[in-house]
């Protein structure tokens, strides 16, 4: 027996064993830390310890209840009208800083993309694209327009085919019916397919979607 084969793939397997839970633990480390720097503001100008009985733990948990509240408050707002007026100028006014602009446009676009593109989008679909036997994950926005039969010889839909990781951007096809294939998806996991190109599946949602896309022949 090679003693240094035996130490050397001992050492992988450790290793495969454990750098997940050093990257899991580091990644929560850094999350709590990012997320104490919105906290303790809050904490320290509120002064909520002393009603905690000075137990920073209860103050900070409390803190983020409040941060929680006025998220959805300003949700809230944001759907009637005037909490529309309010940050259409906020957006108007962050839109004049020119570096500020861009990032603040970009990071817009992909949370109304999460946001309200379910709401437009009839179902999920796959489409023969760019080439036959590739499928591409689509969007049904409608029906396509009457004049597009003459050409399609049938039925045909609008088919949005957006970008990934941005699903901001894409591309529209006017497919025939009888190549649009429907798999059973919710429009809010097809998007975040995209956004995450797959990645953030869990194995089991992995196999079930596989399931999902099956294209009968």
């Amino acid at each position: 027996m090679d003693v240094s084969k035996v130490v050397r793939s001992s050492f992988v397997a450790g290793l495969a064993l454990i750098a997940p839970l050093i990257v899991t633990v580091v990644a929560l480390r850094f999350l709590l830390n990012w997320l104490t720097t919105f906290i303790d503001p809050v904490v320290q100008g509120t002064r909520l310890a002393q009603y905690t009985a000075n137990i920073e733990v209860v103050a900070q948990a409390l803190a983020a209840v409040l941060i929680l509240l006025l998220i959805t408050l300003l949700g809230y707002l944001a759907q009637r009208s005037l909490g529309e007026r309010l940050f259409g100028w906020l957006d108007r006014g962050v839109g004049l800083v020119p570096l500020v602009r861009v990032i603040y446009s970009s990071v817009r676009q992909v949370s109304n993309a999460l946001m309200e593109q379910s709401s437009r989008y009839e179902s999920v679909v796959l489409v023969e694209y760019p080439r036959e036997g590739v499928y591409t994950l689509g969007f049904v926005t409608g029906d396509a327009p009457d004049q597009t039969r003459d050409v399609t010889g049938g039925e045909a839909f609008n088919v949005f085919l957006p970008n990934s990781p941005n699903p901001t951007g894409g591309r529209l096809l006017l497919v025939p019916a009888d190549q649009v294939h429907e798999v059973d998806i919710s429009v809010r996991r097809g998007i975040r397919l995209l956004v995450t190109t797959g990645i953030a599946e869990r194995e089991e949602e992995v196999r079930q979607l596989r399931e999902d896309v099956e294209i009968d022949d």
